[in-house]
């Protein structure tokens, strides 16, 4: 599948988030915020796979 520049960039921004919100978990294991930014990273992903289905959708390169 073929898609524009614009998906890889909304793509690249939510990786950067949770790959950021993981390394903050790891590095501070056990403690209420790491428990915090893992359940964060979860919904990052979530919301990441909404956000490119919606481009997708919308998108007449990506379609």
């Amino acid at each position: 599948m073929k898609t524009c520049r614009r998906f890889a960039n909304i793509k690249a921004e939510f990786e950067r988030d949770v790959s950021f919100l993981r390394g903050h978990a790891e590095r501070h294991q056990g403690s209420a915020p790491a428990k915090t930014s893992a359940k964060n990273a979860i919904s990052v992903k979530r919301n990441m796979a909404r956000a490119l289905n919606t481009h997708l959708d919308r998108c007449r390169e990506c379609g």
